[in-house]
């Protein structure tokens, strides 16, 4: 399966919707999505994962990358997810403590977290 990439902004927030696989072979097209909305000054993103069917290791890492790349300009990255598969891998690799998971987009954009 492959991945579909949309990005709208929302107030100051940019939301980026995922579908499909976040994995080692589609990982990539995510991470150059988030560079280049952060290079365009892009600096509070919400990445919208309900279409999402799959995420491996390497989308984790994809989503850390962004999360450092807008705390380097005082930034933010939050997560929408209400999949109980996706929110569990969050769950065991600890990542509920780094990002901001929220259950609609509205709640993340109007989020103060």
């Amino acid at each position: 399966m492959d991945l579909s990439l949309s990005t709208e902004t929302v107030g100051d927030r940019t939301v980026v919707r995922v579908g499909g696989e976040i994995d080692v072979y589609t990982a990539p097209k995510l991470r150059e999505q988030l560079v280049e909305l952060v290079n365009d000054g892009s600096y509070h993103l919400v990445v919208d994962m309900e279409g999402v069917d799959f995420l491996d290791s390497t989308g984790l890492g994809v989503l850390v990358g962004g999360l450092k790349r807008v705390r380097a300009h005082e930034g933010s990255l939050r997560l929408v997810c209400n999949q109980e598969r996706i929110l569990k891998i969050f769950r065991i690799t600890g990542l509920t403590k780094v990002f901001p998971i929220h259950t609609s987009v509205d709640d993340a954009v109007s989020a103060t977290d």
